[in-house]
């Protein structure tokens, strides 16, 4: 299951750069420095004109992985998909702190990797911090600039010893820099799952894309909301 997970890719949507490139007659802009270079080689008349275009560029990936006692049993799995991924992205994971693991997680060996995970945090398997571990990520590392215009996915079950408040205003936050949350909640796929409560409650009004991510199969859903756009308005809705 592992190594299949490994297998997922995970494909941000692309972004325009601020950087540009020469380009056919077709683009929009026309690019005066170059076609005045061009023209010292033909007495300095203009006989040609250089365009560019702006050039384009994936978004960056962030993935925030609960590895608490109630998520012990995807921990795993999700862990997996994190090392697949890490080549394009950046990993977390949280408990009762946040822990960066990109570099850990970035070994070909994946019983390795999750060894070197599980060896740097104290707090594996144990409460869940959420609105702290959020608010400490976006304090240290996505005002500095690593989740603007990203694309943020958390893997949680939502359950949270912080006040919903704290986890709305933490969420509030992070939905200001980031250019798409996606929850993967694998408790979502249980009967009469509502998240209606707590922390879940809390997040969900800034969540672009709610899925469970609770099989193999689910997986191919995480993939796909990663892929696809910013809605307007957002997709999700407490009853999903």
């Amino acid at each position: 299951m592992r190594r299949l997970v490994r297998r997922i890719a995970l494909a941000t949507p692309e972004r325009v750069s601020s950087r540009t490139r020469k380009s056919s007659r077709s683009a929009p802009r026309l690019d005066l420095r170059r076609t005045v270079r061009a023209a010292q080689h033909s007495g300095g008349e203009p006989v040609r004109l250089v365009y560019r275009r702006r050039r384009t560029r994936l978004r960056r990936l962030i993935l925030l992985c609960n590895v608490s006692g109630t998520m012990e049993p995807y921990t795993r799995v999700f862990l997996s998909l994190l090392q697949g991924a890490v080549a394009g992205a950046e990993a977390f994971i949280f408990s009762t702190g946040l822990t960066r693991l990109t570099r850990q997680l970035a070994v070909r060996d994946p019983d390795q990797a999750l060894a070197r995970a599980a060896a740097s945090t104290q707090d594996w398997a144990g409460g869940t911090r959420l609105a702290e571990s959020i608010r400490h990520f976006t304090d240290a590392w996505g005002r500095r600039g690593l989740a603007r215009g990203t694309v943020v996915v958390i893997i949680s079950d939502g359950w949270a010893l912080d006040d919903p408040e704290s986890v709305h205003t933490q969420m509030a936050r992070l939905r200001r820099l980031a250019y798409r949350i996606i929850w993967v909640n694998p408790r979502k796929i249980a009967l009469h799952y509502q998240p209606v409560v707590g922390g879940m409650a809390a997040a969900l009004p800034f969540v672009d894309a709610f899925v469970s991510g609770h099989s193999y199969a689910a997986l191919a859903e995480v993939a796909a909301a990663i892929r696809a756009d910013r809605s307007y308005p957002h997709e999700n809705t407490r009853t999903r």
